[in-house]
């Protein structure tokens, strides 16, 4: 079982990444996570079933079925109870990495998408904030992993890190 910075590590080595729930409102942590991965220069694909035209100036998909040329790894921003339909559409397009978001809020972790991961063989992510892991991550996530690491609340261990890194 790899270790939370693993799997992130695993995660952040990935060229194209979905980010699924970027939102017409740029202050959305979403954006900022779309933005940092963009600038970082991953190849980001903006996932919303509500925007039909662009967000971030980029173009928008209504699903990741509809991306191009495909992801290796998606990045989940949506509320929760929508999480599980996210991962059940990476298990169909065997995209094989997945992170589900969660920052101070209650965030994108839910028991069904989580099971349905562990089920169909992706490496999960479930909480965490990829922020907290980039390279010249801001002061404030490089801070938040650190009082997270040490209250306990990062996940770590088998019900949020699930599988291993994914052989290339």
């Amino acid at each position: 079982m790899p270790t939370l910075k693993e799997a992130a590590a695993d995660f952040l080595a990935q060229r194209r990444i979905a980010v699924a729930g970027v939102s017409r409102d740029a202050k959305q942590p979403a954006n900022a996570n779309y933005r940092k991965l963009r600038a970082a220069g991953h190849q980001v694909f903006a996932v919303n079933p509500q925007a039909t035209t662009s967000l971030e100036g980029d173009a928008c998909y209504p699903s990741l079925r509809a991306i191009p040329g495909g992801v290796d790894a998606a990045l989940v921003f949506t509320p929760a109870a929508a999480a599980a339909a996210v991962v059940r559409e990476c298990a169909e397009l065997h995209i094989p990495r997945v992170w589900l978001h969660q920052g101070l809020g209650p965030g994108s972790v839910s028991d069904e998408a989580v099971a349905l991961a562990r089920q169909e063989g992706i490496a999960l992510i479930a909480g965490a904030c990829p922020m907290m892991f980039v390279p010249g991550a801001d002061p404030f996530h490089r801070c938040a992993r650190v009082i997270k690491g040490w209250v306990g609340t990062l996940p770590e261990g088998t019900d949020y890190v699930v599988g291993g890194p994914v052989q290339r």
